[in-house]
């Protein structure tokens, strides 16, 4: 096979059932679980779709044999070993690869045998439905991958814990995603109306001490008693994806469809105008959740009209009762086109209505930063807790603060 025009005869794939067996026996010794039922299941993809180039093997192999994204950068070095015949990786760890995708094969190697550079790879390739997503079935045979996942998601972590989500590369954002996905979402607590028996309750169980009473001659020696019962509140996330948050949009919808999918929240995008993404992002695996809220979005990464979309919010959801006594996260960076009265008299409804209001935004971690422009300047008075949530780590406040929203803020 050529990485033009391969000879597409019989004879060309008689030995495709051993080709197959080889290179995924490649695979499992650089660290990717491979199980014989992928392996077939390349070989027949390969005999089906009959590939014309190098690179549409490469593409074939990508969607039948790889469950993890982490396992990307190896499976490149086994590809290019075996069906581009570099020689001068042979002796590269590619366990060590695995851990760090900037060590990927250099175009140059490619360059240098009279290749293209690879491809972008599109998104509905490049970001299968995995195990480590959550809601997601697990993938047969990837239960020896858990470990290696784990560690590859931590040396992700380690690497890029600090970085702001606007200076990533779209490799570093694909890293990003899984990891965004699977941070541990709380819920907060509130006290319910009901009540059941517990040890440490301080309410007397008095017909349940009677009963019991019966038993020692009318005597109340073991008393019941009883607390009230703990319900996780509701949480209520609106993002802002207009031009200026295009950076951090993409980051924070994966923050949505994990908040959807683990607290059952209610999820909303705006820009110039707001909808409504809580179906979108519940709906199947992460790619058929994101294309069906990129064509719910027509207004993606334009104008921002911040004080209308809360109002919006309040009119048609808020006031119906999503709001009231919810943990209310708005993620924008302030810039407001219209009036800066209408967003503090939103912002004062709704601080009204819910339990806490969360405000992040991403440009509160630059140096010198001022709640300056006009939109944060009206609704910061009615922000409960304001963070920046624009690295991985600083994600984990934005998790904190929604998990520890038990009491409102006394003013």
């Amino acid at each position: 096979m050529t990485d033009h025009e391969p000879d597409s005869g019989p004879e060309q794939w008689s030995d495709l059932a051993g080709i197959a067996a080889a290179f995924g026996q490649e695979l499992h010794a650089a660290g990717i679980p491979i199980t014989p039922d992928r392996s077939a299941r390349f070989a027949e993809t390969v005999l089906l779709t009959q590939p014309r180039t190098i690179e549409d093997v490469y593409w074939l192999g990508r969607v039948t044999l790889i469950a993890d994204h982490a396992q990307i950068p190896a499976y490149d070095v086994v590809f290019d070993q075996i069906f581009r015949g570099i020689l001068d990786i042979i002796d590269t760890r590619v366990a060590d690869d695995a851990d760090d995708p900037g060590s990927r094969p250099t175009p140059e190697h490619s360059l240098d045998h009279g290749e293209q550079p690879r491809p972008n790879p599109p998104d509905q390739v490049a970001s299968p439905i995995t195990s480590s997503t959550p809601g997601a079935p697990h993938a047969e045979g990837d239960t020896d991958s858990d470990d290696a996942a784990s560690l590859a998601a931590a040396s992700t972590t380690e690497r890029l814990g600090d970085t702001d989500f606007a200076a990533c590369s779209p490799e570093e954002l694909a890293l990003l995603r899984q990891l965004v996905e699977q941070l541990p979402l709380v819920p907060p607590l509130r006290r319910g109306r009901r009540s059941a028996r517990h040890r440490a309750g301080r309410e007397l169980d008095i017909r349940a001490t009677l009963r019991r009473a019966h038993r020692t001659g009318g005597d109340p020696v073991h008393r019941v008693h009883r607390r009230r019962i703990e319900r996780p509140r509701r949480v209520v996330l609106l993002a802002d994806v207009s031009g200026s948050m295009e950076p951090y949009a993409r980051v924070y919808l994966h923050l949505l469809r994990g908040a959807v999918r683990a607290l059952g929240a209610e999820a909303f995008v705006f820009a110039t105008r707001l909808t409504r993404l809580t179906r979108p992002l519940s709906i199947g695996g992460p790619d058929r959740a994101y294309a069906l809220a990129a064509k719910a979005t027509p207004d993606y990464s334009g104008g921002t009209r911040i004080g209308p979309a809360i109002t919006r919010f309040l009119d048609e959801h808020g006031r119906r009762g999503m709001a009231r006594g919810a943990v209310v996260v708005i993620v924008s960076d302030g810039w407001e086109i219209g009036e800066p009265t209408e967003l503090a008299e939103a912002m004062a409804r709704l601080h009204r209505l819910a339990h806490r209001i969360i405000w992040v935004n991403p440009r509160k971690a630059a140096e010198g930063f001022a709640p300056l422009t006009g939109g944060m300047e009206a609704a910061l008075p009615h922000v409960d807790t304001f963070i920046s949530g624009h690295s991985l780590r600083a994600l984990e406040d934005v998790m904190d603060a929604i998990s520890g929203a038990v009491r409102r803020r006394v003013r």
